[in-house]
């Protein structure tokens, strides 16, 4: 298992699956018990009372958290169940949060080099692919002769912590140089060191050619050399060589860290193949950030233990690298492009969490809280993760998932069906499990979604239910028009939620982008929205205003609204995955405009960040002169979501909407070509190689598809 927070305590579900931590960094109403439902709603004393302010929610209390370790000034390399967080100057120094990890244990703390008695000067650090970063030094020795560095040192380090150490001499005369590196660790598991447990440096003995480390229940960790040194002190955790460099020659030292599990990475050996996917035109950023992407994502996937077959994505690195339902799902959905078996394994490692006991629960998918910002109480993302099932089903079969994994699916699917139509309502909206009695406008569009979609899917499959989930469907949509909708001044919004005795709470904020990914349906047709064309109009301009469009992406909660913070997690940072929901949702609503605007300003941030964008960043307003958003400090990055944010621009601007079983692709590009023309190719539609080309008039033509698949409209 990769890293992650500590294990929470058992809640109301003892006896089911073991759940997934929640997210350690702190956050208004963040809880560490069990996710919302039957029983205690917090196990660290009574309620609060409300908060004075109307539309305002007290969270559930919580114990003062520890400040997170801060993480987006550190080089992150990633092959799941191996992390390596490093510095720039590429020094381990053992604080805060550096270190190579294998599954959540830290290895190595602490591995400092000297050269000639001194440290290198660092002169640049980079990650050059999802695993692996390299650091450029310099040394001057006493023996240089001018202001010139004469020796180079490159160290090229590895998420399994591999290291390559080489010296290059510039000099005109043989160097004699003594290097020295030293080691320590801890043993720690990552939870307790985020949380700020750390603990002394463990003693190490002399093994092999190199160091061991060793604790009772943590295992042990052994560091080898190649060349092997020629001094080895273990008091000092410290291993010595003297290196002989004629004029312009290169030696290297080559570091390797084992445990004594060896670590197997998932997106390697999991036997998944994932299409690979290329694009190219007018505007590079979106080649480059695809790649950049999709070589983050594989690093990501996790392998079940119990399921080697079933690989599944992490939903970020450092602090989610466990099972996150929601995220994993909404992930392999956007990945349908790239390989319908991911979807299909990761829908089978969540059916088999799906609770199957007696009672209203049977057929949810359990799902830790996530903190929904200053103004509502934590969401529990497995009701997010129920309703996401059969839609990522659906929408599978569209794209050509096989029979055979179709079969399998599909009781899993039609048991989340059962869930959801027990929890709804008699208006036809669906609370959130537990006490609190919030209807949330992000779940009512989950959940409308899955009816129609599941609707489809039964049809599909010959299973009855079809009309019955599409009269619900009609149900939702008059209630959410009638009752979520705030007219005011400005033509009215979204409420944010509807609190237990319907009052609505009138936020704008980013749940609302949810509204407009209603779901593909057959013929390449999308499937009803619960807004009506007035107000979807109305949205669409709210989406594209400055308070909520920062010029960098979308804000999780208008700049005008009580509470919004730019650095926070779900009240004003930009959230990217739904800032490319939001692109999606209007490009196909036809606000071209809007989704536009909004592209932009992800492409344009993604150098700032090697176009590896993080789940989030500051909402500040983007100012003349301003070349990149400022980074939120505690921000997965990389993250399975934001990683895939180059595919779903891709197939935004494209507007790809597959129909395997009817053997139609329609397309619907972005008739405005907002960045040009446009090549992507390396896709999979019904498992063979598919490829499209979109002009700079906004004219989309199929370049290769499977045998047999016709041109819908």
């Amino acid at each position: 298992m990769a890293p992650t927070a500590p294990r929470r305590p058992r809640g109301p579900e003892t006896g089911t699956a073991p759940q997934p931590a929640p997210d350690p960094r702190p956050g208004p109403g963040l809880r560490t018990g069990a996710e919302a439902g039957p029983g205690p709603r917090s196990r660290r004393g009574p309620m609060p009372r409300a908060a004075e302010r109307p539309g305002r929610v007290a969270p559930p209390p919580a114990a003062r958290p520890r400040e997170p370790a801060p993480v987006h000034h550190l080089l992150v390399c990633a092959d799941l169940p191996c992390l390596a967080l490093s510095a720039e100057h590429g020094q381990l120094t053992g604080r805060g949060v550096e270190g190579v990890y294998h599954s959540g244990r830290r290895l190595l703390s602490r591995c400092r080099l000297r050269v000639a008695g001194r440290e290198p000067v660092a002169v640049q650090g980079r990650v050059v692919s999802a695993g692996l970063a390299v650091f450029k030094a310099v040394v001057r020795t006493p023996a240089d002769t001018g202001p010139d560095p004469e020796v180079g040192v490159e160290r090229s380090r590895a998420a399994d912590g591999t290291e390559r150490i080489t010296l290059r001499s510039s000099a005109t005369r043989p160097l004699r140089l003594s290097v020295e590196v030293a080691l320590g660790t801890d043993l720690a598991e990552f939870g307790a060191i985020a949380a700020g447990r750390t603990a002394p440096e463990l003693p190490a003995t002399v093994y092999d050619a190199g160091l061991r480390w060793a604790a009772a229940g943590a295992g042990h960790a052994i560091v080898t050399a190649d060349p092997p040194p020629r001094d080895t002190l273990a008091s000092a955790g410290l291993l010595r060589w003297e290196l002989e460099l004629p004029p312009g020659a290169a030696r290297s030292i080559e570091l390797r860290v084992r445990s004594e599990r060896p670590a197997r990475t998932s997106g390697r050996t999991g036997g998944l193949a994932l299409a690979e996917a290329r694009a190219e035109g007018d505007d590079s950023r979106l080649g480059v950030l695809l790649a950049t992407g999709l070589g983050d994502f594989t690093a990501l996937l996790l392998r079940d233990p119990e399921h080697p077959a079933d690989v599944y994505p992490a939903a970020g690195v450092p602090w989610r690298c466990g099972p996150a339902p929601a995220e994993a799902l909404w992930a392999a959905r956007i990945a349908l492009p790239l390989s319908t078996g991911l979807a299909a394994a990761a829908l089978r490692r969540f059916a088999r969490s799906q609770l199957t006991g007696r009672g209203r629960d049977f057929g949810r998918i359990p799902g830790p809280l996530r903190d929904a910002g200053p103004h509502l109480p934590p969401i529990c993302t497995g009701v997010e993760a129920t309703l996401a099932f059969p839609a990522v089903l659906a929408e599978a079969r569209r794209w050509g998932m096989p029979d055979k994994e179709l079969v399998e699916l599909l009781p899993a699917a039609e048991r989340t069906l059962r869930w959801l139509g027990q929890a709804l309502d008699e208006d036809g909206l669906l609370p959130e499990p537990g006490p609190s009695g919030i209807r949330r406008t992000e779940i009512q569009a989950h959940a409308h979604r899955a009816a129609l979609l599941g609707a489809d899917l039964l049809d599909g499959c010959g299973r009855p239910g079809a009309e019955e989930w599409r009269q619900r469907a009609g149900r939702m949509r008059s209630s959410f028009r009638e009752l979520f909708w705030v007219d005011d001044l400005t033509g009215g919004r979204p409420a944010a939620a509807l609190l237990a005795g319907g009052r609505p709470v009138p936020l704008m904020g980013a749940g609302a982008v949810h509204l407009l990914d209603t779901g593909l349906l057959g013929l390449g047709q999308p499937a009803a929205g619960l807004l009506d064309k007035v107000q979807t109009e109305q949205l669409a301009r709210l989406l594209g205003g400055p308070a909520m469009d920062s010029g960098w992406g979308l804000r999780g909660l208008g700049a005008k609204e009580p509470g919004h913070n730019p650095f926070g997690h779900r009240s004003g940072a930009v959230r990217v995955h739904e800032t490319a929901v939001a692109v999606a949702g209007l490009a196909a609503a036809g606000y071209e405009k809007e989704a536009a605007s909004l592209l932009r300003g992800l492409l344009d941030a993604a150098p700032g960040f090697g176009h590896r964008l993080p789940e989030m960043y500051a909402g500040e307003q983007r100012t003349a002169g301003a070349v990149t958003p400022a980074p939120h400090p505690a921000a997965c990055r990389p993250a399975a979501l934001p990683a895939l944010v180059g595919l779903q621009l891709l197939m935004s601007l494209a507007g790809i909407r597959p129909d395997v079983p009817s053997g139609t692709v329609a397309l619907h590009p972005m008739r405005s070509a907002p960045f040009g023309a446009v090549q992507i190719s390396g896709l999979r539609v019904a498992g063979e190689p598919f490829a499209v080309r979109i002009s700079r008039l906004g004219q989309g033509m199929v370049e290769q598809a499977a045998a047999g698949l016709q041109l819908g409209v």
